[in-house]
């Protein structure tokens, strides 16, 4: 494990985040904010699942770029536009998740908006990276 995972046993169980993360010295990646986007920049079709498979496969290319992995994410919000159709959705957004993120929890919050910066989006994914000195 690069970074220190805090899950203290006086705080509620954690499922598919962690409750604190104590990053490593390193060279800290704030990465924009990735919707479903695709390269052409237009958003992938197919609703909320594909969009989130899609901005975490965003994510992953902007923090590969700096150097990054999935392990040195610390931080993630999540920004959605219906949270009662993320939550039913959880199985699927898992199998999104693990797909570029691994098993690798950060620190994360979820948050409703009502609109994101295009209009149709349905998710954006907002991340921190710290890589670690070699």
């Amino acid at each position: 494990m690069v970074h220190e995972i805090l899950n203290p046993p006086e705080l509620a169980e954690p499922v598919g985040f962690s409750h604190a993360v104590v990053a490593t010295a390193g060279r800290t990646v704030y990465l924009g904010g990735q919707a479903g986007h695709d390269g052409d920049g237009k958003l992938v079709a197919g609703g909320l699942v594909a969009q989130f498979r899609q901005a975490a496969a965003n994510v992953m290319t902007a923090l590969r770029a700096a150097g990054g992995k999935a392990e040195h994410i610390v931080s993630m919000q999540i920004f959605v536009t219906d949270v009662p159709s993320y939550r039913n959705s959880l199985t699927d957004i898992g199998a999104a998740y693990k797909e570029h993120f691994g098993r690798h929890y950060p620190a994360t919050a979820l948050f409703g908006v009502t609109e994101l910066f295009d209009s149709d989006a349905l998710v954006e994914l907002v991340c921190i990276a710290v890589i670690p000195k070699a």
